[in-house]
């Protein structure tokens, strides 16, 4: 293969954990609904708070099995916390908290935006101006949007609307999140990175569960099911993958799990609990992956800036 080849310089590890997310996330979002659904007896954060903060301890645990250094210096704490509030609080809070109300299939196509985040981040960060490619693409992603929050900005039902405003909030702060863990690395596994975020970030959604009130849980049979599943296959496999993933890929690659999430999501949700799939939804999200496309196709067309090399002792 030629050296010039866009994906020649990519990690084959990296790309194999992508790989896993792509397949795993996109029916999270289905098994979220299960649990956190009205008459669930899951409240949305407490359901998020007892799993990340479940998965933090088996990560470390884990961690100090197999002989990895589990104690941070507080420079590499205060990443790790600000990184893990961001994605499990500000993400996944967000995420969990709309879909008590949305559709699993909605939530999953807002956050189809997600990759059109950290362009527009780094473009700030860097000051770099974008390119006519990428300008089009962000403007053709952000209709896309409008297409698809249109009929529930018009319905004017409260919950609905702040659903939506939620799940934009979950797409920003995941991509803030990622990109903050990719530009400041830890020097430590990716098991003790993902303990460590989703310990944070378990706080921070207890903290939420306490200031916003909410019950103490009584989950159903099947909201165990949907909490057993986002356990394992949600924090323990998936984002570890995730870690290990933006570590050694460049971030724009990483947020491309969002061209498969969407699918897989929508269609769970018709399947299993009956959605209704629409044609406002598949425009919206033919013109948020479009927008996706666009992005990665100009994101590939400069060089990648690597993150960690592969075989780095930071993936040790």
């Amino acid at each position: 293969m030629s050296n010039n080849h866009p994906f020649s310089s990519l990690s084959t590890k990296g790309l194999l954990n992508l790989i896993v997310v792509y397949l795993a996330w996109g029916s999270t979002y289905l098994f979220i609904r299960v649990a956190v659904r009205e008459g669930s007896g899951f409240p949305p954060f407490g359901m998020s708070a007892s799993r990340t903060l479940c998965a933090a301890a088996i990560l470390f645990a884990v961690a100090a099995l197999v002989g990895q250094r589990v104690r941070r210096p507080a420079s590499e704490l205060r990443v790790l916390a600000l990184s893990g509030v961001l994605l499990w609080m500000g993400g996944n809070g967000m995420v969990t908290w709309a879909e008590h109300h949305a559709n699993s299939g909605y939530a999953a196509l807002i956050l189809g935006s997600t990759p059109i985040w950290p362009v527009i981040m780094e473009a700030i960060i860097d000051r770099e101006p974008p390119s006519a490619l990428l300008v089009l693409s962000l403007v053709v992603g952000f209709i896309g949007l409008g297409v698809l929050v249109k009929p529930v900005l018009q319905s004017g039902a409260p919950a609905d609307v702040a659903s939506t405003v939620a799940l934009l909030i979950a797409a920003a702060s995941w991509s803030g999140g990622s990109l903050l863990l990719q530009r400041s690395p830890p020097q430590c596994t990716p098991l003790v990175i993902s303990g460590y975020q989703q310990f944070f970030g378990g706080l921070g959604l207890a903290a939420a569960m306490l200031l916003t009130g909410e019950a103490w849980p009584q989950p159903s049979p099947s909201a165990w099911l949907g909490w057993g599943y986002l356990l394992t296959v949600g924090s323990l496999i998936s984002f570890t993958s995730y870690v290990i993933a933006v570590r050694t890929l460049p971030i724009t690659v990483v947020t491309t799990y969002a061209y498969v999430n969407p699918v897989i999501a929508v269609l769970l949700g018709w399947l299993v609990l009956g959605e209704q799939i629409t044609s406002g939804m598949l425009i919206g999200m033919a013109l948020i992956l479009g927008s996706v496309a666009g992005v990665f196709r100009q994101r590939f067309g400069r060089r990648a800036r690597p993150l960690v090399e592969a075989g780095s002792t930071r993936n040790g």
